[in-house]
């Protein structure tokens, strides 16, 4: 389970609805389960259908992150014309097993957002609560 404040919750819906049709992409932090802090990230892909982080952006997300005291517990990223479900690539480049992959779905009238576990190519789906 990972848990998601309100706040925290909308910036992600804004950030993807702002920079659509493109995907954005973005780390949240937290501890045990529970976001404490968002970094929004540029899509240095500038895609539609994939992303890739600013090596500079990421490490200094790394950073704050450390400094707080908190890890880097999740990594998001908006489908603007697609489910809020991992595809192949995003399950293909899931290098890490211990974070959650949140993917925000516009497709739909009303946003979307799932959270999953993945590792060694296999998806979780994983209870999102907002507080």
């Amino acid at each position: 389970m990972i848990k998601i404040p309100k706040e925290i919750y909308e910036a992600i819906i804004n950030h993807a609805q702002s920079k659509a049709p493109i995907e954005a992409c973005g780390y949240l932090a937290g501890v045990d389960g529970e976001v404490k802090r968002f970094y929004e990230m540029t899509n240095t892909d500038n895609s539609e259908e994939h992303f890739s982080f600013d090596p500079k952006e990421q490490f200094e997300a790394f950073k704050d992150a450390n400094r707080e005291k908190l890890r880097l517990i999740a990594c998001y990223h908006s489908h603007p014309a697609t489910p809020a479900r991992p595809s192949q690539e995003d399950i293909k480049l899931a290098y890490d097993p211990n974070i959650s992959y949140i993917i925000v779905s516009l497709a739909g009238e009303i946003p979307d957002l799932k959270s999953f576990k993945i590792k060694n190519g296999e998806v979780t789906k994983e209870e999102v609560v907002i507080v």
